[in-house]
């Protein structure tokens, strides 16, 4: 028998998650049967996105929602021979036995001096998503204004990087002025640190007096209404994010964009990356080869041990990490 450490969410968040939310669990776990395997988690992702979606996703008493690279230590199903690492959503668990029908096998040809927690980070789901933002749902053509908020986190600092390997103008906006000089190490044309400006509608105009052609959003509230107004003509907005508003317990209200929307004829889409999951082994090849080239840079923010999980994901949401936030067991 092995012995399963888990969080479970205790009780559904209200307001900013807090420690008596969450209870760590041991579980024994059956050998795997045919067909099964047996997985060992070897980082865990921290994700946004996990603040809402557990409101829909999960009951109380559920063991909490998220992906890991695992490592198969017993295995009975050809597919995953023991040894092999796997991407699953296997939620925050240590260990887990499954028939892998929802795994998925690491590259095969994953370089041996790139870290697998990259699998979780640029060269993963928020990867993905700042791609396929970019191009399925922005369409950003050479030569045009990008602007992304949240720039220094798992989605917004690949977006930023990906616009300027496409010979765009990248503006980005982040909470900390360290954030702000990660931002123009990574070769952002413009940064500026939105909690210490005095105007958010003049820093925006200062780093683009022509305004922005498309602007990929992960923040939402405030700082939303002041971009849109920035906006050029037909332009574009893909929706990412909204991490403003996760943790409100009264919903915020306007001012509402329907009226700059109309007269500037924008368009704004919201999306998730799973819509394009058929394009993600192509896409992966993609990340990993601007890596290796030296074009993309996949800053982590690690936390060691699996019990800090709750702290690191509560750190997320108060925007201590850089980069992509992953727990390494």
């Amino acid at each position: 028998m092995v012995q399963a450490k888990t969080w479970i969410l205790t009780k559904h968040f209200d307001g900013f998650p807090k420690d008596s939310d969450f209870q760590l669990k041991t579980e024994e776990l059956p050998a795997p049967k045919d067909g099964e395997v047996l997985l060992e988690a070897v980082f865990l992702s921290v994700d946004p996105y996990m603040r809402p979606f557990s409101r829909f996703r999960m009951k109380e008493g559920d063991v909490m929602i998220g992906s890991q690279v695992a490592k198969v230590v017993e295995s009975n199903n050809p597919a995953f021979p023991v040894g092999s690492h796997v991407l699953g959503r296997c939620g925050w668990r240590s260990h887990t036995v499954c028939d892998g029908k929802d795994l998925i096998p690491i590259m095969a040809d994953w370089p041996k001096d790139v870290s697998m927690s990259l699998a979780l980070g640029g060269i993963g789901m928020p990867g993905q998503t700042a791609l396929y933002g970019i191009e399925e749902v922005l369409g950003l053509q050479e030569g045009e204004t990008l602007l992304v908020n949240s720039a220094a986190g798992a989605v917004g600092s690949i977006v930023g990087q990906i616009a300027k390997i496409k010979g765009c103008k990248v503006v980005g906006s982040a909470g900390s002025d360290a954030k702000v000089a990660f931002l123009k190490e990574l070769g952002f044309d413009e940064a500026f640190n939105y909690k210490t400006v005095g105007s958010l509608e003049e820093a925006l105009r200062k780093a683009s007096p022509d305004g922005y052609d498309c602007f990929f959003e992960n923040v939402g509230g405030p700082f939303s209404s002041v971009a849109i107004q920035q906006m050029k003509n037909f332009g574009r907005i893909a929706v990412c994010g909204a991490i403003s508003t996760y943790n409100d317990a009264t919903p915020q209200t306007g001012p509402y964009p329907h009226l700059t929307m109309i007269v500037k004829q924008l368009k704004m889409e919201g999306f998730m990356q799973s819509r394009w999951e058929h394009k993600n082994p192509e896409t992966l090849k993609r990340l990993m080869g601007w890596l290796k080239e030296g074009k993309l840079q996949c800053r982590e923010h690690i936390t060691r041990g699996f019990e800090q999980m709750p702290a690191a994901f509560m750190g997320i949401l108060r925007g201590e990490n850089v980069g992509k936030a992953v727990v390494a067991v």
